[in-house]
């Protein structure tokens, strides 16, 4: 079976973005980390912020099938999922659900995500202002009267 990090030139462009797979990789992260916290009403919070680590992946997803401007709005909403995740990290905490050495985990890989994801967005932003300016060649204005 192949390795997800030898994967290249799939037919689903997001499976070759890191970020993805990071994503993928804390969603399995909260997914094992909070089922001993499936309870009564814990199970909202579980519930929601699994929810939470999954939209970070999902987002990914939808946008990369998108434009450019469109991929950079799901990636916006990928990091919004990111802070509802650190939301959520803090609450497990503070209720004592997660202890220090889970919550510092759960907040490193939000930031490497946030990192990642904000390079994609401005990575994305350059390369849309760069064709914007190819597609206007010198002399293409209209002449004075």
């Amino acid at each position: 079976m192949e390795n997800d990090n030898e994967r290249s030139n799939t037919f689903f462009r997001f499976e070759d973005l890191r970020i993805y797979h990071k994503a993928i990789k804390y969603a399995k992260w909260v997914n094992e980390s909070t089922k001993k916290h499936v309870n009564n009403h814990q199970n909202v919070l579980v519930e929601k912020f699994n929810h939470a680590a999954n939209s970070i992946a999902l987002n990914i997803a939808e946008g990369s099938a998108r434009n450019k401007s469109q991929f950079i709005y799901y990636l916006k909403m990928a990091k919004s999922a990111v802070r509802e995740s650190l939301v959520y990290t803090s609450i497990m905490h503070q209720l004592e659900y997660f202890d220090d050495r889970e919550e510092e985990e759960s907040r490193n890989q939000l930031m490497e995500m946030t990192k990642m994801t904000g390079a994609l967005i401005s990575s994305l932003q350059r390369s849309s202002r760069m064709e914007e300016q190819d597609d206007s060649y010198p002399g293409d204005e209209m002449p004075a009267d």
